[in-house]
């Protein structure tokens, strides 16, 4: 009987104990004479039989509330083709922040336990804050591609740390360290849609040179149209898992004219953030992807929070905020439909029916990072101004967009786009910043088309669902590196129409994100109240103690699916059983020391390639220079000098 790779290393070892797997002994005869001899090639490594392709795709800072297929204004066509050929999760959550919820995807463990408890950026040199994927936590595309998957990745890279993007390496935490044959993205945590800071694996490219109009959105769906084709072509029975990652709607919103016609034409916006709210609350409860008996949370009036309601707002306050949530609209519809180009393309290429299609509509809560005003460069927030004047973003009206500007929306959109929850991205108490709707299909398999699930589930159970999904088991040992546990659980279960009302299987789960907290058990909620809004100036003001400063709140959430009565005074016993299980959970996964001073952490001196140096100098033309790399100038003076020719007759 032959036998391939996989079965010989199965009848000689445990299943999924080892990758790569033991060389196989030879299996022919050596005689002194070649002709005397037989020859034996070693057999490849192949899937278990049947095992699916898989696609896996999520969005970047979408809310619960935007998408049509969750009860959005938006029109989301893509996203409703999975939720229709397959199933729709109204209980899926996130980390809260754009880089740990992705490491916890890939990974199958809390973000954490992996060393993304933040963005790189602010990382600290503690185990739950490093932003190092250490080798003992192998990612579904090792484990996939040393099971015979192809592998590749598109999009938005955050997952290597910040001071180790650099074309000089290390590329270990580079997705081609990670388990991913092919990488076509940007490494970063946003960047132009226009002129991206754009790798090909470890080489930086500029496909937009030459082409006016050229749009990262459209441009990775192109190449992962192509490598869909390659792949097939070079070898139709290998499965592929893809995972596509685009950066929309992280800002900057740069959609194209096209879509921003097909949007402003609609005039989804017009009326304001709260007749928005109450729109989308009254979709989501006609779509059944909330409970019948779901309320929606209060417009938050006063502080923290202390947005305004919209016919509080002048003509021009209007017209600015509607061209900014046009422009969201727009880059969520744009987004979406060239997701729907790959996903066309896996059924052209006759596949669909045996792909795992998992769609998770944004990896944390719309983002309130865009001011209380919107901004025309995101970079005013992020450089602590709560407002931009009014002036100076009207100046930039009919660029919006355009390549020069990095446009975000106010925080109030946010809110509205969080519908029906409180808070936005950044809060990991709240659902507003860790509730996420998903759609998953997979025709040979799901067969309760269009039906919907309720349980409670968390980014890391999709590695699970996965390895299920695929026969492959979870395996002790990668690169001779002895494996941590996976911490997700699978879902495979409420593929089944028989459990869609089954209890869920997770039954605790973690949420902290920059001291806000939040643990979830048995039904029950208990998290922290946000002393302070993300959007609020930081300098000058005194956070409370980040243990003993904090108020808790409590919510039974088989009952109250929006946080809306919080129940802490009623049941302080139950409170303070979720505490220590907080407490508990937060040792076992690295999240001390906990910290809640944010974006201040940017300035905390870590590993450097240029650690050291206080004079830099370039030659020639250089284009690119990574992060990791440039001279640090943050909270610092600085001077640069330039030799410069001026041709006769001027520059």
């Amino acid at each position: 009987m032959k036998m391939n790779r996989r079965q010989l290393f199965l009848s000689s070892v445990k299943a999924g104990q080892q990758l790569p797997p033991p060389e196989p002994k030879f299996g022919g005869v050596i005689k002194e004479r070649a002709t005397e001899s037989t020859p034996w090639w070693p057999p490849r490594v192949v899937p278990p039989k049947g095992a699916p392709n898989v696609l896996l795709i999520m969005t970047d800072d979408q809310g619960y509330g935007v998408c049509g297929t969750f009860g959005g204004v938006v029109p989301t066509p893509a996203l409703d083709r999975i939720a229709q050929n397959g199933l729709r999760y109204t209980q899926m959550h996130s980390t809260a922040l754009c880089s740990p919820t992705r490491a916890a995807l890939i990974t199958g463990r809390n973000h954490h336990s992996v060393g993304f408890g933040v963005i790189s950026e602010i990382s600290t040199g503690y185990p739950g804050y490093d932003s190092f994927i250490t080798r003992d936590k192998a990612t579904i595309a090792t484990i996939l591609k040393e099971n015979g998957y192809a592998t590749s990745w598109f999009g938005k890279n955050h997952n290597t740390p910040s001071f180790q993007v650099s074309t000089a390496g290390p590329f270990d935490q580079w997705p081609s360290g990670m388990g991913f044959d092919y990488f076509y993205g940007f490494v970063a945590g946003e960047t132009s849609q226009w002129t991206p800071y754009l790798f090909q694996d470890h080489t930086q490219i500029f496909p937009w040179v030459g082409k006016p109009g050229w749009n990262l959105i459209t441009g990775m769906a192109d190449d992962a149209i192509r490598y869909l084709r390659d792949v097939n072509a070079e070898a139709p029975d290998q499965p592929f898992f893809l995972y596509y990652v685009p950066g929309g709607m992280h800002a900057p919103h740069h959609p194209t004219k096209e879509w921003i016609d097909k949007i402003s034409a609609m005039h989804l916006f017009d009326k304001g953030w709260n007749d928005l709210r109450d729109t989308i609350f009254a979709n989501q409860k006609r779509l059944g992807v909330i409970p019948a008996n779901a309320q929606l949370t209060p417009w938050p009036d006063d502080p923290p929070a202390s947005l305004p309601r919209w016919d509080s707002l002048s003509a021009e306050q209007k017209k600015l905020y509607i061209k900014e949530a046009d422009m969201f609209g727009a880059y969520a519809a744009y987004t979406d439909h060239e997701i729907g180009r790959v996903i066309q393309e896996v059924e052209n290429l006759g596949k669909l029916e045996n792909t795992l299609i998992i769609y998770l509509s944004g990896d944390n809560g719309t983002s309130a990072e865009g001011t209380m005003t919107g901004a025309f460069n995101t970079y005013c927030g992020y450089n602590g101004m709560t407002e931009v004047p009014i002036e100076v973003n009207m100046a930039h009206y009919d660029d919006w967009r355009l390549p020069g500007t990095d446009p975000h929306m106010s925080v109030a959109w946010a809110w509205a786009f969080d519908t029906p929850f409180k808070w936005t991205k950044q809060v990991a108490s709240h659902f507003g910043g860790t509730r996420q709707g998903v759609a998953i299909s997979w025709p040979a398999r799901i067969k309760d088309k269009g039906g919907i699930r309720h349980q409670f589930h968390h980014v890391i159970d999709i590695v699970p669902t996965i390895l299920e999904a695929a026969g492959i088991e979870a395996p002790e040992i990668v690169d001779g590196i002895k494996q941590a546990p996976i911490e997700g659980v699978s879902m495979v279960y409420t593929f089944d129409k028989a459990n869609a009302d089954a209890p869920g299987t997770r039954k605790t789960q973690y949420f902290e994100m920059a001291g806000y907290r939040g643990i979830y058990h048995d039904g029950w909620y208990a998290c922290t109240t946000p002393p302070i809004a993300p959007w609020s100036p930081v300098l000058g003001v005194t956070l409370p103690d980040v243990l003993t400063g904090y108020k808790w709140e409590l919510y039974k959430l088989t009952d109250d699916y929006s946080q809306y009565d919080d129940l802490a005074a009623k049941y302080p016993d139950k409170l303070t059983e979720l505490q220590e299980i907080f407490t508990q959970e937060a040792w076992k996964h690295n999240v001390f020391p906990l910290d809640n001073r944010a974006f201040v952490r940017m300035l905390t001196p870590r590993p450097s390639a240029t650690a050291g140096q206080s004079e830099f100098t370039y030659y020639g033309e250089i284009s690119g220079v990574s992060p990791g790399t440039t001279p640090p100038f943050l909270g610092r003076s600085f001077s640069i000098t330039a030799d410069i020719e001026v041709p006769e007759g001027g520059a």
